[in-house]
């Protein structure tokens, strides 16, 4: 078999620098206040009950804090948000300073302002999955009343939806 179609860290990442993948800020209240970080990892999986999922590293400086939540909350970046999703995903970048707008949402949870839509989930379960987690919670509230085309993450950048 060629080398280069052997199993790999350096694969799996070259093949999912071409899956498109919406962007999203994910959120909680840690004990020294609020923390985030930007994912592509996002997914729906019930409808009944309401559950998502995304995927955290255990090394990010997120990571105690989620994994000590009771509740996260889940922001659908829009377009004109690549400047925030650029912040989130800057190690060391105080993410909740100026200009980044928010508030204390429901169950305490930071709540984004200006995006087109967020959720908060109860977390229900952190499932080890090799140097991350997969964390699966339940929506218990939400609004998908602001407008925007969405965020993508492509190719190692945001991009836009094309007409």
């Amino acid at each position: 078999m060629p080398a280069d179609l052997l199993a790999t860290p350096d694969l799996l990442r070259s093949v999912f620098r071409r899956h498109a993948a919406g962007v999203a800020v994910i959120t909680a209240r840690g004990d020294a206040g609020p923390v985030g970080f930007t994912a592509t990892s996002l997914a729906s999986v019930s409808a009944e009950p309401p559950l998502l999922s995304f995927g955290v590293g255990t090394g990010s400086s997120s990571w105690p804090a989620i994994e000590a939540a009771g509740h996260v909350g889940v922001h659908i970046l829009g377009e004109h948000q690549q400047e925030l999703a650029a912040t989130f995903a800057r190690s060391g970048a105080d993410r909740f300073a100026p200009p980044t707008a928010w508030r204390d949402g429901p169950e305490g949870v930071p709540v984004l302002d200006g995006v087109p839509a967020w959720l908060v989930g109860r977390v229900v379960a952190r499932v080890p999955a090799g140097d991350h987690r997969i964390v699966i919670a339940e929506v218990v509230h939400g609004d998908h009343t602001g407008t925007g085309r969405p965020l993508l993450y492509h190719q190692g950048r945001f991009n836009r939806l094309r007409d």
